[in-house]
């Protein structure tokens, strides 16, 4: 049944033709190849910088092999929720490993970070409590803390001082308090100061809780995050983390004390009320923490971050503008969305692959490419696509190069 025929989701529609007229719609980009450095996008073979897969992992023989035989173990799928009959001994075994390598005392695995985020805030969080938010937190940390129905204060970005301020109006709360941050910001790709808002956040009696989504496996030693990052153990409450992206799977996890996860077995409604991950996820994922938690996985890390700054050198060479980034993601920024999904498209159709972000994933006025070096990209890739976003930047009068 199209949308013609009830006249109910019309609106849809024309909202659909305004986003065409404006530039702006969207299409979803179909990989035919696996998730690799260079890969083949709608029909074309391209060097890929809009991949998450900051390690490779995605496609490691270590991470296939143990995936298939988790799979000749266990099954193709659970069928069940964790709290019926979707716990199985590797899903245990798991959560163990991702404990010990995030230095807590448990962790508890979700269907996806999102999920992680979202249900853990709107767990342990209630009407009569307090969240203080940075206000480039990601979507899911927004979602949970409204599902919460907490009081939500958002601080400026990466702010100190502001965050302060609004510890101080609301010190004598009678609820909890938590302070949320992401560890690096998706988007723009900074650090949060977290050493600093743990200061904050135990003067003014805060759960500290963190997204480390874009530090797993970036930060920190073997990847362990921006609590290992700047040697904050012990200070931080809750840690999420993810399966997806440097981890090459798919989830998300939560560490912490035990009976923060306890708690979360009881009360997280997407732990509670979705299928459990099958076997082959649970067994690549496995394999990933075992690889980072070795002399391999350091060197990838280091592979990635050689890769990285060479990567930003070159973009702040040519002249252009990479925000306050201070990791692999790195936003080449355009100013109005439209030019900067034209900017795409353009470098897409001589083999490089950015996609454009605009509003309202970032403000208005702030479109930028958002770029992603992995350590699997060979260097001859990286000045490829440099070379690329040069001459197209400098054809659009993104760059005078």
């Amino acid at each position: 049944m199209t949308s013609e025929a009830r006249p109910q989701l019309q609106y849809l529609h024309t909202a659909i033709e305004e986003l065409k007229a404006q530039n702006l719609y969207h299409e979803l980009p179909i990989l035919s190849g696996e998730q690799k450095a260079v890969t083949v996008v709608n029909g074309r073979e391209v060097i890929n910088l809009s991949s998450n897969n900051y390690l490779g992992l995605a496609t490691h023989p270590k991470l296939r092999r143990t995936s298939i035989e988790a799979t000749r173990k266990f099954g193709c799928g659970t069928a069940a929720v964790r709290t019926i009959a979707g716990t199985m001994t590797i899903h245990m075994d798991l959560e163990k490993q991702i404990a010990r390598f995030k230095d807590a005392e448990a962790a508890v695995v979700f269907q996806s970070g999102f999920t992680a985020n979202a249900g853990t805030v709107a767990a342990v969080l209630g009407k009569d409590d307090l969240i203080i938010s940075d206000e480039l937190n990601h979507a899911s940390i927004i979602d949970g803390c409204r599902l919460s129905k907490a009081t939500i204060k958002i601080f400026r970005h990466r702010d100190l001082e502001d965050c302060e301020r609004i510890l101080k109006e609301t010190e004598n709360w009678s609820g909890h308090k938590l302070l949320i941050t992401d560890g690096v910001f998706s988007m723009d790709g900074d650090i949060a100061p977290l050493p600093g808002l743990c200061d904050l956040a135990e003067k003014y009696n805060c759960i500290m809780m963190i997204d480390d989504a874009h530090s797993s496996g970036v930060l920190g030693r073997g990847g362990r995050g921006t609590v290992d990052h700047f040697g904050c153990h012990g200070r931080v409450d809750i840690q999420v983390g993810t399966l997806s992206k440097a981890i090459g799977s798919m989830g998300g996890y939560v560490c912490g004390s035990r009976d923060l996860i306890e708690f979360l077995y009881q009360r997280a409604r997407p732990f509670l009320f979705s299928t459990s991950h099958p076997p082959a996820v649970v067994g690549a994922c496995q394999a990933a923490f075992t690889l980072l938690d070795s002399p391999d996985g350091e060197r990838l890390v280091k592979k990635l971050w050689s890769n990285t700054k060479f990567f930003k050198r070159g973009l702040k060479k040519l002249g252009f503008d990479t925000g306050a980034s201070e990791t692999p993601i790195t936003p080449i920024m355009v100013g109005e969305a439209a030019k900067a999904f034209e900017f795409s498209k353009a470098i897409f159709e001589e083999g490089v692959f950015a996609q454009a972000i605009g509003y309202p994933t970032v403000p208005q006025g702030k479109a930028r490419l958002r770029t992603i070096v992995t350590a699997a990209h060979k260097r001859k890739e990286l000045e490829q696509a440099l070379d690329v976003i040069s001459r197209v930047g400098q054809r659009m009068g993104i760059t005078q190069g």
